[in-house]
């Protein structure tokens, strides 16, 4: 059994700042990457940013700058710092885990989080 919970959702002006956490926890031996989706209304899910176990991080094009991703390897937690936000950051934004549930296993899972709601409006 895993679970991710996420947190740090809200309300914002645009401009303004928000960081959303993800701690995993549950039968995992050890996370390769971490990542944070979002999703718009109406709109496909979309990677924002992921980061690997050694902490090479990559973003989608309209956040680079803005926002940065980072991970506690010990804690299991992924965190995403937004800055300077804008009206079309408003989506739901979804935590996101490639990891491996047994020591004896090179096999791999993938987890989603439930998501936490992010609306930046005056």
């Amino acid at each position: 059994q895993v679970q991710l919970v996420e947190s740090g959702g809200g309300l914002v002006q645009p401009g303004g700042s928000l960081r959303l956490s993800c701690a995993a926890s549950g039968s995992i031996f050890s996370i390769n990457t971490m990542a944070w989706y979002r999703q718009a209304p109406g709109k496909e899910r979309e990677l924002v940013a992921r980061i690997s176990r050694d902490g090479r991080s990559n973003y989608t094009d309209s956040v680079k700058g803005r926002f940065t991703i980072s991970r506690d390897n010990a804690k299991k937690q992924v965190y995403l710092q937004m800055n300077s936000l804008k009206s079309e950051d408003t989506a739901v934004y979804y935590c996101y885990i490639l990891f491996r549930p047994r020591y004896y296993s090179t096999d791999e899972t993938e987890y989603w989080g439930q998501g936490t709601e992010v609306t930046v409006s005056s």
